[in-house]
């Protein structure tokens, strides 16, 4: 990384640390990106043109919230179903406790939860996420343009992801500690991602790649 892409990384983290200080002091809906702009030291030109809405400020993780369960389904192994490796991949992020997923903690999660405005943008990081995936089923399987099966194969596998989100928030803000939502998210996961199974347990299934046998022609 050069020195000018270091120092625009180091003013995009000071911004979004600074942002969510205040955020968190007094709520997303009561701090101006005027104020946020002088707490990082920079103009508030600055801010916007790092986060042009103000909303990301607070929730700076659109491209990797979107891009993660498209790129699940794109990495998926040999054998495994788009469902199969979406619920893998779930798991290990509970295990990690992501914040992705939700692992947010109190302050973070009651500051979501409390303005209209950061549910609102959260219910667009949603869609966006689903369009992506659709994209990428519609693309793994050669599914033909007209073809409505990736775009309702992703609208419910992106509705069990939005569902254990909002059940992570809900259970950060009642005070349950990370290891306890870990334990239910695992079980919830489990029903969640299982009720899918009759659908789409053979659907986006990633074909064996097999060795030849000796001495068939390559």
């Amino acid at each position: 990384m050069g020195l000018r892409e270091l120092k625009k990384r180091q003013t995009r983290e000071t911004i979004s640390h600074q942002a969510t200080r205040l955020f968190l002091e007094r709520g997303f809906d009561h701090v101006t990106i005027a104020e946020v702009a002088v707490a990082a030291q920079v103009a508030k030109m600055t801010v916007t043109n790092y986060f042009p809405r103000k909303e990301d400020l607070a929730l700076d993780m659109h491209d990797v919230f979107v891009r993660l369960p498209a790129q699940t389904v794109r990495e998926r192994g040999p054998g495994e179903s788009a469902l199969a490796a979406l619920h893998r991949a779930y798991l290990s992020a509970v295990a990690d406790q992501d914040p992705v997923i939700g692992f947010s903690g109190p302050e973070f999660a009651r500051m979501i939860v409390e303005s209209p405005a950061l549910t609102a943008r959260l219910r667009e990081f949603h869609d966006d996420r689903e369009k992506a995936l659709a994209a990428v089923l519609a693309e793994e399987t050669d599914a033909d343009p007209d073809d409505i099966t990736p775009r309702v194969a992703a609208a419910q596998l992106a509705a069990v992801h939005r569902l254990l989100f909002e059940e992570t928030l809900h259970r950060t803000v009642q005070g349950h500690d990370n290891d306890d939502i870990s334990r239910t998210l695992t079980e919830h996961a489990r029903t969640a991602f299982g009720s899918l199974e009759p659908s789409l347990a053979d659907y986006a299934i990633r074909e064996e790649h097999t060795s030849p046998p000796p001495g068939s022609p390559m």
